[in-house]
């Protein structure tokens, strides 16, 4: 998203995130200070990089908001189906009519079938349709087709789901389990409740982007904070994924990790 913003030479102002989602009283002190953005991003369910999702009561007051200030909302929603002990909450965008929600099957269906979709009003739609006519003329007709076939196919969708969220959950709960066992009061990491991310801090200072190369020389890899910044540069912070590894390639890649660290 944010290469998307900077590529459009939009002015974007961070907004705070905390343990719920999108801190709602920041966001309010900015529009009371004077601020009068034309949309508001979240992805509301398992934040990434932060792994955190928005409560009930926030998803609310950001909808209340959007109709009071007549901002949009996306709803940036890839990671909603990818829950772990419960359910997402109900979207943003079923408190408002000024939210443009976004998903996806390429997080639950395939990484390489790069179909997409957007609920919003019709002049929404009809506006990024001809925008999308200028860009590529069309999407593939092909895997539009395979990812409806594959929808509609409601019971191997269930099964097919319901595993993902079984294994990947696993994933988290090992990855988090031995960072915290390996590096102990030195990071301070998230509870993956869903999604693919961890958010992790170090707290004793190590700078994760002067530490990547060390990581890549043991053969592991993360994303370091600064790569999500705004304003603040989140030198001390990296993301995490889970997804893809087995847990043990996760406890391996977090002994690799921990060797750099050493270093």
């Amino acid at each position: 998203a944010l290469q998307v913003f900077r590529a459009a030479g939009a002015r974007i102002v961070a907004v705070p995130i905390d343990a719920e989602g999108m801190r709602i009283d920041a966001l309010t002190d900015l529009l009371e200070r004077g601020e009068r953005p034309a949309l508001v991003h979240t992805v509301s369910n398992f934040h990434n990089p932060r792994g955190v999702t928005m409560s009930p009561d926030r998803r609310r007051l950001l909808a209340e908001l959007a109709d009071r200030y007549g901002f949009w909302v996306i709803e940036d929603d890839p990671y909603g189906e990818l829950w772990f002990d419960r359910p997402s909450p109900k979207p943003v965008a079923s408190y408002s009519a000024n939210v443009i929600r976004l998903s996806s099957v390429s997080k639950t269906l395939a990484p390489t079938l790069r179909v997409g979709w957007m609920t919003a009003p019709d002049v929404v739609c009809r506006g990024v349709e001809l925008l999308k006519q200028g860009a590529d003329l069309c999407g593939s007709a092909l895997t539009q087709q395979i990812a409806a076939d594959l929808l509609a196919d409601t019971d191997w969708l269930g099964t097919h789901v319901d595993k993902i969220r079984h294994v990947y959950g696993e994933r988290a709960r090992v990855l988090v389990g031995a960072l915290r066992d390996r590096f102990g009061e030195r990071v301070v990491s998230t509870d993956a409740s869903g999604g693919m991310f961890v958010w992790v801090d170090f707290t004793d200072g190590t700078d994760t982007a002067a530490l990547l190369p060390h990581a890549i020389d043991h053969g592991v890899a993360y994303v370091p904070g600064s790569a999500f910044a705004v304003t603040a540069a989140y030198r001390h912070s990296m993301r995490l994924c889970f997804t893809t590894s087995e847990a043990a390639t996760l406890l391996e890649a977090v002994e690799r990790l921990a060797c750099a660290v050493g270093e």
